[in-house]
C-alpha cells in the first residue's frame, strides 16, 4: 500500500514538532517521552522517503543516523568533510 506523500510529509511535520515538545518538557536525562518522540522522527520520515520514492522516484538529501554505527566519529567526519565540500562550492 502505497502512501500520498503529503499525507506522510504531514506526518512528518507532526513527529517533528512532537519531538520539540517533548524536548521542552523534558524531565530528567533520560525521559521517555523524548526517546518515545525520536523514533516517532525516525519513522515517519522513514515513511515519508518511501512514499515519496514511490509516487516521484526522488529522495530526499537526509540521513538517518544510526545509533548502532561501529564508529560515530567516521560518521560524524563523513559530514564534516560534506559540508567542507559545500562551503568551497
Amino acid at each position: 500500500m502505497n502512501l500520498d506523500p503529503r499525507v506522510a510529509l504531514s506526518a512528518l511535520t507532526n513527529a517533528l514538532e512532537e519531538h520539540l515538545s517533548a524536548a521542552l518538557n523534558r524531565r530528567g536525562e533520560d525521559d521517555p517521552s523524548v526517546e518515545t518522540a525520536f523514533y516517532g522522527i525516525q519513522d515517519a520520515f522513514e515513511a515519508y522517503e518511501d512514499a515519496l520514492f514511490a509516487a516521484t522516484g526522488e529522495v530526499t538529501p537526509l540521513d538517518l543516523y544510526d545509533e548502532d554505527a561501529e564508529d560515530v566519529d567516521d560518521v560524524l567526519d563523513e559530514d564534516d568533510d560534506l559540508e567542507d565540500e559545500l562551503a568551497e562550492d
